[in-house]
């Protein structure tokens, strides 16, 4: 007596062969359909991959970068992006969680925790850290690239004849009258200087519009308005 062949049998065997590429077809798909934010929040589980806040996150691209995606871009809060970017101040103490977060698996993550830990290096603590944390030679030679490695933790900012902090669009007085290189014009003691921008590679300097001219005022000879 012959045994009789299941009809179905190689329908089943092509159906089972084919789920991984189905399934991982859907998932590249899936992957492809998420904006750089969602990859990141998905990979974070939605944290500052820094500090591990919950609060005010956004998408830091790790510079130099020209076209961001999540290989080199990470999920920050606002307060570790403020002091990154040099807005704020360090404050040491936020950045005590990298010594968990250093240990993470994606590239973006460790640049970012070996340059903020190069800046923090006068601080115990950071130095212990940064003698223990490895990079492969490829993401050392990213992290390097900035300089920011060589830089001190103190940050300069813009400040008045008080120690005031200026910022951008700020108005301000003049408290000394100041003659205008190259110009007859004469800017007087008490002069107010509206819509203020600051010259970013000298805190001493701001660039203001004086009867319509625009002109270099040094910090010292300025208050805010």
């Amino acid at each position: 007596m012959h045994a009789c062949r299941n009809p179905f049998a190689p329908k089943v065997t092509r159906i089972i062969s084919a789920i991984p590429i189905s399934f991982t077809t859907f998932a590249e798909n899936l992957n492809s359909n998420m904006s750089l934010a969602q990859q990141l929040q998905t990979r974070s589980g939605n944290k500052c991959e820094l500090c591990t806040s919950n609060k005010h996150l956004s998408v830091y691209e790790v510079p130099p970068t020209s076209n961001p995606n999540a290989d080199n871009s990470i999920l920050v809060c606002n307060t570790c992006l403020d002091q990154i970017e040099k807005r704020e101040q360090l404050n040491a103490s936020h950045w005590k969680a990298l010594t968990e977060t250093m240990w993470s698996e994606f590239a973006p993550v460790q640049v970012v925790a070996w340059r903020m830990l190069s800046r923090l290096r006068n601080e115990g603590w950071a130095a212990d850290s940064l003698d223990i944390l490895y990079l492969d030679d490829e993401t050392l030679e990213w992290a390097k690239r900035t300089g920011d490695h060589e830089q001190e933790g103190t940050v300069e900012f813009h400040q008045d004849s008080n120690g005031t902090r200026l910022y951008e669009g700020d108005t301000v007085v003049l408290v000394k009258t100041l003659d205008v290189k190259g110009s007859t014009l004469s800017a007087k003691l008490g002069t107010v200087v509206k819509n203020i921008r600051l010259v970013h590679d000298n805190t001493e300097q701001i660039e203001g519009k004086v009867e319509g001219q625009t002109i270099v005022i040094l910090t010292k000879y300025l208050r805010k308005g």
